[in-house]
């Protein structure tokens, strides 16, 4: 018998959610924050749940087999350090769709200009306002994941041209050319949109700084829907205000909540989201779940597996 524990937020939704598919040999504890899961944990072997409260229980995980993130950013598990002898998979095609409708939803804001136009309204004032077509702009995608993929189609359906950038230079469905660190400055002189989906590793860290937004056109509009930590948001404000790129849409950071001080809050060119992108959904991560458990039961490779070393 396998015993799973649910440590999330939302558990009686995976819970029941869970109990629906029938699973097999299955036993189901729950908890929605540590101290609830302190008097169960050390009997399960498997655990699904949110990162941040999974790290504070994998010590205490005796008979540990196998983890299942409910969350797309996995580093609270891969730190240096971090327990390791336990297989982590991670939730690849679930936020794809997701932070595709987000970067979609901006983009297009911006193109028809729907913020000024709103301005405009609530003064009575009548002005058609120009816009380009999705043909004439080119998306650069830093990352080309799961998710990443997923926005390359999306972008191609609208027309846009698609370039993308990976540690390989492997080729892309939908992306007409792939750059790798090499010719980085190849690369981020071509975009209109700057997206970034890349995971928080060491390696990513700052990979965005002064040098890097000094690459960029004067009217790039950047987009973080990764990690906080990619960016130098520092470096990132003293772009921003001194116009060497055209603006920003963020929906992370390096510390959540941003600061009240933060002068991201109030720059013209920036527009803030509170790390809601691509929320996880129990339906979703159900559905990777049950597809695993049953690999799992028939020793089978799980799908998604997280490389610690890598972070992804």
């Amino acid at each position: 018998m396998n015993r799973l524990l649910i440590l999330a937020a939302e558990f009686a939704k995976y819970s029941a959610l869970i109990n629906a598919a029938k699973l097999r040999q299955l036993e189901i504890v729950t908890a929605g924050d540590v101290e609830s899961a302190a008097t169960n944990i050390a009997a399960c072997n498997i655990i699904l749940g949110d990162p941040p409260l999974l790290e504070q229980v994998l010590a205490s995980a005796e008979r540990l087999q196998w983890v299942q993130s409910s969350w797309a950013g996995v580093d609270h598990l891969c730190r240096p350090g971090q327990r390791r002898n336990y297989i982590l998979t991670g939730a690849k095609g679930v936020f794809g769709p997701l932070i595709s409708e987000y970067v979609m939803t901006y983009l297009f804001a911006l193109e028809r200009q729907l913020f000024a136009m709103r301005r405009n309204q609530q003064k009575k004032h009548w002005q058609p306002l120009s816009y380009r077509p999705a043909r004439e702009i080119t998306l650069g995608i830093i990352g080309l994941g799961s998710i990443g993929q997923h926005l390359a189609g999306t972008a191609r359906h609208f027309g846009m041209r698609v370039i993308g950038l990976n540690r390989s230079g492997r080729a892309c469905a939908d992306v007409e050319e792939v750059y790798t660190t090499d010719d980085l400055a190849g690369f981020l002189e071509k975009p209109d949109y700057v997206v970034v989906t890349l995971p928080d590793t060491p390696q990513t860290k700052h990979f965005i700084d002064a040098d890097v937004l000094k690459m960029m056109k004067p009217s790039t509009v950047l987009m973080n829907v990764g990690r906080g930590g990619i960016i130098n948001e520092a470096d990132l404000v003293a772009a921003l205000q001194a116009g060497i790129i055209g603006g920003a849409v963020l929906d992370v950071f390096a510390s959540e909540p941003l600061a009240s001080d933060s002068p991201l809050w109030h720059l013209p060119n920036v527009y803030v989201t509170p790390h809601n992108a691509a929320t996880s959904f129990p339906e979703d991560i159900v559905g990777v779940f049950v597809d695993n458990y049953q690999r799992f039961m028939a020793k089978q490779p799980l799908l998604h597996v997280v490389n610690f070393d890598l972070g992804y």
